[in-house]
């Protein structure tokens, strides 16, 4: 049987997940293809949910994470006066066997880029190799990579995955009609910043009203300070927002952004945290339109597919964009190596049907449920229900619906804890 080829455009989470997972398999040749000169490292916080966390411990990875990261021990979720509407345990306090992070997404992107390193060799990310075509016909799969300076290289393989983000170029190779991401309207400012520890110290907590979103969570912490780093996540309607393509207006600095989100944000009361001190620590503040993609009827198409955002890039609700990437690829190389008996292209052709056929039904409907903003929901009808707060969070809700709706959503992602803690490995032996 012949040695498999695999190459993979895209070296964020997504791509660089996939290429350990497809070693963990037994897949020797692959090579990650990175347009930028150098990896992106944002270091910006995201959360990672036990469905993946499994996964990322069951490659050997979970210690080296943890030494930088948070484990998230509760979700709060409160209106702009501060008071709760709704909290739940998470991760090993929730009952899953495997933890809830919180980490930066330089420290998360360091770690498996060295993995792949360790895996495959310092050959196996290639950057400055950006894609701008592809070939994929019957017996012949290629991608064509072009670096800064306009020279091209053609690359043969058995296996394209098109796992280059929201701006994928495999993705608009496939459907060059689509267009940029559509936006919502909502604008999203973003940072992080030293502060003391607010609630539990592992919590994540969410206000919001019937628009606006305001997001804080620790992912790291200092054990000689005992300050942490909180990430926080601003997402309001703004009248000037950006379009699709991201552009900034060149004359708003960090100190103009910090400003903008005090006029938004300033009289709210998330619990333990003085807002305006944290944004005046925050050395540098992100902006840009909150985007995502429509879901696609097709991912796969001969011996190229779609994975993490290029497949269905989602609004930020409910910690699921780098959660369902790795799970994305961990599916994926689980198919690859069911179909490689016979190692035909007609083999690997089902076996990326099949990925997809497991995956893209689950990430439509998560799609779907994160244009309503997943759990988060609650928040949006609390204020519908009591726009000037309440004094018992009962006279709004009964537990049983609060409840239910978390539940329904864990469900759709495929994150309950009865599911990840109970279905099959897919690791491959």
């Amino acid at each position: 049987m012949k040695a498999t080829k695999i190459i993979v455009a895209g070296s964020g989470i997504a791509g660089l997940a996939a290429a350990i997972s497809l070693h963990a398999a037994g897949y020797e040749d692959v090579t990650v293809f990175e347009s930028d000169s150098d990896l992106r490292s944002l270091g910006l916080g995201l959360n990672i949910l036990p469905n993946a966390v499994r996964e990322l411990a069951e490659l050997g990875l979970l210690d080296e994470l943890l030494q930088c990261a948070i484990r998230t021990q509760e979700l709060a979720m409160y209106n702009p006066h501060g008071h709760l509407v709704w909290r739940e345990d998470r991760g090993l306090l929730a009952g899953y066997k495997w933890p809830q992070i919180s980490i930066s997404r330089s420290h998360l992107v360091l770690v498996l880029a060295k993995e792949v390193r360790r895996r495959l060799g310092d050959s196996a990310i290639v950057t400055d190799a950006r894609l701008v075509a592809l070939v994929n016909e019957p017996g012949r799969t290629c991608g064509i990579f072009e670096d800064r300076d306009g020279r091209r290289r053609t690359v043969e393989a058995d296996v394209l995955i098109g796992a280059d983000g929201i701006h994928s170029a495999v993705r608009a190779h496939f459907y060059p009609d689509e267009g940029p991401p559509p936006t919502n309207g909502m604008t999203l400012y973003r940072g992080t910043a030293w502060g003391d520890s607010f609630l539990t110290g592992r919590s994540m907590a969410v206000l919001g009203d019937d628009r606006r979103r305001l997001v804080l969570y620790p992912i790291d912490k200092d054990e000689t300070t005992g300050q942490t780093l909180i990430n926080w996540v601003a997402a309001f309607p703004d009248v000037h927002a950006d379009g699709a393509d991201g552009a900034e207006r060149p004359s708003e600095d960090d100190a103009a952004r910090r400003t903008c989100v005090l006029s938004q944000f300033g009289t709210w009361s998330p619990p333990g945290v003085d807002l305006a001190a944290l944004l005046e620590s925050t050395p540098r503040v992100q902006r840009y339109p909150m985007i995502d993609r429509d879901p696609l009827p097709r991912w796969t198409f001969g011996n190229v597919t779609l994975l993490g955002d290029a497949a269905h890039a989602m609004y930020p609700a409910g910690s699921n964009g780098a959660t369902q990437a790795v799970i994305d690829a961990r599916v994926l190389a689980w198919h690859l190596a069911a179909h490689r008996d016979a190692d035909t292209d007609a083999d690997v052709g089902e076996a990326l049907r099949a990925y997809e056929d497991e995956r893209r039904p689950q990430m439509t409907e998560l799609q779907r449920s994160n244009r309503s903003m997943g759990p988060e929901r609650v928040i949006t009808l609390a204020h519908e229900r009591a726009p000037h707060g309440f004094e018992d969070v009962r006279d709004v809700f009964s537990e049983e619906e609060l409840a239910e709706i978390s539940r329904t959503y864990a469900v759709t992602g495929k994150f309950d804890q009865d599911w990840v803690n109970a279905r099959p490995s897919l690791s491959v032996s």
